[in-house]
């Protein structure tokens, strides 16, 4: 039922991002200047047709392989074929033939625009739960976006399972979505409108990090949330109480990773030279690095920097070799939109 929701809502029933009821499937008005950048070499149909809710920019893509799920119209796509350059590739995957035609009619003006001799785009139609039936090749992606698609998916565990075995080690899952504060009623998920607009298929937070952990991605990472504001009448009418987020988690393939961060004693310093990030290199929303300076870290933390494309920017301190317990700050509230405790300071791991 939930498939052909959404097909009939972002194949037939939206012509553009003016037919949106909420402003959950839509991408901020605010956005690095780098990114505005990228934007300006995409087709103009490609932008009118693309619905996203957040930036799914990842850093350090140049010559990389990046996957994106729930490609849509290309938009991201297209922005990303900029950043991995000729010698990278970027495939996008969808499920609505009517998207897919206006990502796939542009290609050939999209190359020409950024230069490229080589195509370094593909588009493929097929479902983002059943990733293995794309006959892509296990272990072969560096990075794997998605913008606001996953709560889409009628079948989200292996939407997670299909993108970890894809990844390559120290490969990432960056992505934009839409969570809910708490788990939401039958009559509210199955409501067409509320699902087509990207609501009714969000996840209780909780749900997801425990989903996402379950399938191999034990310590997600929040970047970014905002909260949405739903100004169509019967749509809050029909959600109630309610609150919903478009947030931006990373999931790192670390074989390493323990359930909680643990403190070992160790840091990291960072040596600059990522892109954007001259002077502080921001991992999370917990973890703003700044270059040259010693920066005490968790395992967890310090096995994402080893292990990821960002590991030749870093210098790494200490071992293993001591056990110091929890590292201070972990904690179970609700992660979106970041509250201060009482001395001024973010709860943070």
């Amino acid at each position: 039922m939930h498939i052909d929701i959404v097909k009939d809502y972002y194949g037939k029933i939206l012509r553009g991002t003016g037919d949106l009821r909420t402003k959950a499937c839509c991408t901020p008005d605010s956005m690095p200047d780098s990114v505005k950048e990228l934007l300006k070499n995409v087709h103009d149909e490609v932008l009118a047709k693309f619905y996203g809710c957040g930036l799914v920019v990842p850093e350090l893509l140049q010559g990389r392989r990046v996957l994106d799920l729930g490609c849509g119209s290309g938009r991201d796509v297209y922005a990303l074929a900029q950043l991995v350059g000729p010698e990278g590739d970027v495939i996008g995957v969808d499920m609505t033939p009517e998207q897919l035609k206006t990502a796939r009619d542009h290609v050939g003006w999209h190359m020409e625009r950024f230069g490229h001799k080589r195509r370094n785009v593909e588009f493929l139609q097929g479902f983002i739960e059943a990733l293995p039936a794309l006959g892509l090749e296990p272990g072969s992606f560096d990075v794997i976006i998605s913008n606001c698609v996953v709560n889409l998916s009628i079948d989200k565990p292996a939407v997670l399972k299909g993108v970890l075995d894809l990844l390559k080690p120290g490969g990432e899952f960056y992505f934009a979505d839409v969570y809910a504060d708490r788990r939401l009623p039958d009559d509210v998920r199955d409501d067409p409108v509320v699902y087509g607009e990207c609501l009714g298929g969000a996840l209780y937070w909780g749900d997801f990090l425990r989903l996402a952990k379950s399938a191999g991605f034990r310590d997600p990472r929040l970047v970014t949330s905002r909260p949405i504001e739903i100004d169509d009448p019967k749509i809050q009418g029909k959600v109630g109480s309610a609150r919903f987020y478009s947030a931006t988690y990373r999931l790192f393939k670390i074989p390493e990773f323990e359930e909680t961060c643990e403190d070992y004693g160790q840091a990291v310093t960072y040596l600059g030279g990522i892109p954007d990030a001259p002077h502080t290199f921001t991992l999370d929303g917990h973890h703003a690095i700044e270059k040259g300076r010693i920066f005490p870290v968790c395992g967890n933390t310090w096995h994402i920097l080893k292990q990821s494309r960002f590991e030749p920017h870093f210098r790494f301190h200490g071992d293993f070799s001591t056990h110091f317990g929890i590292f201070p700050g972990c904690g179970t509230n609700i992660p979106f939109v970041a509250r201060t405790s009482a001395d001024g300071s973010i709860p943070c791991c």
